[in-house]
């Protein structure tokens, strides 16, 4: 019922506006394609994350963060809602595939319900407790859970994982280009926009592949500088000051 609800909302909203802002080329085809929106009607406006995750964290308060959550010294990163889309599983298994040849722990940012048990299930069936961390069962991290706590995590992992099948935009994956830290991400859905040429693609459905990803991350220190120089430049292009003159432009143009 609650689907139904806002399906004709959203249809009421599409068919009433002067126009639609979409945060990515992705929605804007979405749109067009369930909704059946002109598309002469529909601007994209990328998204922009907070310019904490820009700022380069202290190693000092780097250090100080990792003690009080009793973070590994290498891990790699999710961040995102632990439901079937987002593809936490996958990562799972993608560790288990590389756990005689590749041992760096996951940490989750990230809560969910029936899907995080079906998660929690696996890594306990595959004795994976100690690789992967679900940060956010930490009561501690809650209260520590700041921009400035998020930026200095990215900072200290060695690349974010985000195998999503589904998205709008990907802030995730912005929050990480713009720390400095190399991104393993879907090639579907609107991804490949934000990450551009930046980021290492991945068909989210192949735990195999996932983990070639994962190992070539690891073992290639010049890929990971090199991956980190593009995405400083690829985030460049979601500034806020980019995101703001976009969703101005649009106003304008609908008060001519």
């Amino acid at each position: 019922m609650d689907a139904f609800i806002y399906r004709r909302k959203i249809l009421y909203a599409c068919a009433h506006a002067d126009r639609i802002i979409a945060i990515s080329e992705q929605t804007k085809t979405d749109l067009i394609d369930f909704y059946k929106i002109e598309p002469v009607k529909i601007e994209v406006c990328y998204q922009s994350c907070h310019p904490a995750y820009k700022e380069k964290i202290q190693t000092g308060e780097i250090q100080a963060i990792r003690n009080s959550l009793h973070l590994p010294q290498h891990f790699f990163l999710y961040v995102g809602s632990i439901i079937q889309r987002k593809n936490l599983l996958t990562i799972c298994k993608a560790l288990y595939q590389l756990s005689g040849d590749v041992q760096i722990p996951l940490v989750v940012i990230g809560n969910g319900k029936e899907y995080k048990q079906q998660v929690k299930k696996f890594v306990d069936g595959k004795n994976l407790q100690k690789w992967v961390i679900f940060l956010s069962d930490n009561p501690l991290f809650s209260s520590l859970q700041t921009p400035q706590t998020m930026a200095a995590i990215y900072q200290m992992a060695t690349a974010m994982i985000y195998p999503s099948f589904f998205e709008g935009f990907g802030i995730p994956v912005l929050e990480a280009l713009s720390a400095g830290l190399p991104v393993i991400t879907s090639n579907l859905s609107c991804l490949p926009e934000t990450g551009g040429n930046a980021a290492l693609y991945v068909n989210p459905a192949s735990s195999d592949e996932l983990a070639a990803a994962i190992k070539r991350i690891w073992t290639d220190e010049d890929l990971r500088f090199e991956m980190i120089e593009k995405g400083r430049a690829q985030a460049q292009k979601f500034s806020l000051q980019n995101s703001s003159a976009a969703v101005m432009n649009v106003y304008k143009n609908v008060l001519k």
